[in-house]
């Protein structure tokens, strides 16, 4: 059985991100979101409402679950008997920092793999960062996150449309 993971801050999830889940769902039998618990970022959102709003997302995906995890991946992978990696490449510097991550995360785990996944054209230059910014000046953030979270991220910022 094909168990992977694809990890992320998520903060907040994009339409980038599902197009991502949705894809490499369709490469493997079971795809383990793991949304990653830094308490060292300060995060838009709560862990707990990261995980539902993805949860509330890919319900029409049988095979995906959504989790949560501190710590290393590479000891969340082994935890969960993953053997493969998703990582998603906006662009050609995307690729630097998640090389040199691969290699380091099969030196410790030589049982995980890791699969870079080429973002599509029309999600290459989007990111939770530049969606918090567009929200937080009230900007239209409707082309960059589902429709179902807008005004969770908007009223993060007080803002109401």
């Amino acid at each position: 059985m094909r168990k992977a993971i694809y990890p992320g801050s998520f903060d907040p999830v994009t339409k980038g991100h599902i197009d991502m889940i949705e894809r490499s769902a369709k490469l493997v039998d079971e795809l383990v979101v793991g949304v990653l618990n830094n308490s060292a970022k300060n995060s838009l959102f709560l862990v707990e409402e990261r995980v539902s709003m993805l949860k509330e997302l890919t319900t029409h995906l049988t095979n995906v679950t959504i989790d949560s995890f501190d710590g290393l991946l590479v000891d969340y992978a082994k935890r969960i008997h993953a053997t493969i990696i998703v990582r998603g490449l906006r662009a050609v510097t995307d690729f630097e920092y998640e090389l040199q991550i691969a290699q380091t995360n099969h030196k410790v785990y030589s049982d995980i793999e890791t699969i870079f996944l080429t973002t599509r054209l029309e999600y290459a230059y989007l990111s939770s960062t530049m969606v918090k910014e567009f929200a937080s000046y009230g900007g239209d953030i409707s082309h960059f996150v589902p429709s179902q979270i807008i005004e969770r991220i908007y009223a993060k910022y007080g803002i109401t449309s």
